[in-house]
C-alpha cells in the first residue's frame, strides 16, 4: 500500500518495532485516520488498511523511510543481551533519520537510567545508572535530548515501568502469570512485598500518540499511566482471584535457585537489573497526569486481558 501524506503532510507516521507497544501504538495511529509506516527487520506488524509493512535494517536507510512523516516514534531496541554493541547503531539511526526529515522523534525508554533512587521516579530526575543498561537507556536520552537543545529536531521520551499485556516480555508474563494459571509456585528474584510499579502496553500506546501530537511536550521526558503498584505478592493474588486460578504460593527465589537461572540467557541479563526489585520502585506520573488527558487502563481489565490469552 503506498503512503499518501495528507494537506502538509501530518498524519504520516513511521513506528519502528512491533512488538506489544510498537504494535499498539500503529494501531492507534491508524485507528484515528493517520497513515503508518511500521519498520522492522522482517516485515513483521499489525494488519490495517492504513499501515504499510515495512522490512528494513533501521540502522541504514530509515531517513529515506521516514521521508514525508509527522513522526518518527521510536519502540524497538536491539536483542536484550545486544544493547551495549547495537543500541548506538540504532540511536544514531533514529536521530539522523529525524534531523534530516524534519520529524519529530519520540521514543520509548524505562526506568533503567536513574540508577537505584530513594523515593518514587519522577520525570525530572537526574540520570545516574549503575547498570549496563541503564547506561545505555540513558545515552540514548541524552543523544536525543543533546540534537533537540541544538536545534537539530525535536525531541521527546516517554518511560514506562514493568510491562502488563499480552505478548510483552516482561517480570508478569515469565514469573507470575503462567505460574498462577497452571497452579505452580511464583518464585522470583525479588522481595515479594516491596511497592513495583506496573504499565499496561496500551497505555504506553496512548501515551506516545498524545506526547507525538502536542507542541508542549518536546525536550523532557515524561512517564505512563501507571496501571498499579502492588507489590509481587499482591499482583500475583490479584491476578488468581481474577483470572479464577487457586490462590498461588509466591517465594523469593534462593541463591542456589537463581545461580541454575543463570544458564537462560534473560536471566543472566536480568541479574544487574535487581535492584528494582528489591526496594520501592514507583513512578511518579502526576506530571502526565496534569498535562494530557490520559488515564491508565483499570487493573482488572488488563490483568483478565491477559487471563484471556493464555
Amino acid at each position: 500500500m503506498p503512503i499518501v501524506n495528507s494537506v502538509e503532510g501530518m498524519t504520516f507516521h513511521v513506528v519502528v518495532g512491533a512488538g506489544p507497544t510498537g504494535t499498539a501504538t500503529a494501531l492507534l495511529l491508524a485507528e484515528s485516520g493517520d497513515d503508518v509506516r511500521v519498520v522492522t527487520r522482517r516485515g513483521t506488524g499489525p494488519a490495517h488498511p492504513r499501515i504499510e509493512l515495512t522490512a528494513a535494517d533501521v540502522t541504514s536507510g530509515l531517513a529515506d523511510l521516514t521521508t514525508g512523516a509527522a513522526m518518527l516514534i521510536n519502540c524497538a531496541m536491539p536483542p536484550y543481551h545486544r544493547w551495549p554493541e547495537e543500541a548506538p547503531a540504532l540511536s544514531n539511526a533514529l536521530v539522523t533519520a529525524a534531523e534530516q526529515t524534519g520529524a519529530g522523534y519520540v521514543s520509548l525508554g524505562n526506568a533503567y537510567a536513574y540508577g537505584p533512587s530513594d523515593g518514587p521516579l519522577t520525570a525530572d530526575l537526574p540520570l545516574r545508572p549503575t547498570t549496563v543498561k541503564g547506561r545505555v537507556r540513558a545515552q540514548m536520552y541524552r543523544d536525543g535530548l543533546a540534537a533537540h537543545e541544538a536545534g537539530r529536531l525535536r525531541f521527546a521520551e516517554i518511560r514506562a515501568a514493568d510491562y502488563l499485556g499480552v505478548g510483552a516480555l516482561s517480570t508478569f508474563t515469565l514469573f507470575i502469570g503462567p505460574q498462577v494459571q497452571t497452579g505452580r509456585e511464583v518464585v522470583i528474584p525479588a522481595d515479594l512485598d516491596v511497592a513495583h510499579s506496573w504499565t499496561y502496553t496500551g497505555d504506553v500506546a496512548r501515551t506516545l500518540v498524545a506526547v507525538a501530537r502536542s507542541e508542549r511536550s518536546w525536550g523532557r521526558a515524561w512517564h505512563t499511566p501507571q496501571t498499579s503498584d502492588l507489590s509481587v505478592r499482591e499482583i500475583a493474588t490479584r491476578f488468581a482471584t481474577v483470572s479464577g486460578s487457586s490462590q498461588p504460593a509466591a517465594r523469593e527465589m534462593t541463591p542456589l535457585e537463581l545461580h541454575a537461572a543463570m544458564a537462560d540467557p534473560v536471566m543472566v541479563e536480568l541479574a544487574e537489573m535487581q535492584y528494582l526489585f528489591y526496594r520501592d520502585s514507583v513512578l511518579d506520573w502526576s506530571s502526565t497526569a496534569a498535562e494530557f488527558d490520559l488515564k491508565p487502563k483499570p487493573l482488572d481489565d488488563v490483568l483478565r486481558e491477559l487471563a484471556a490469552a493464555a
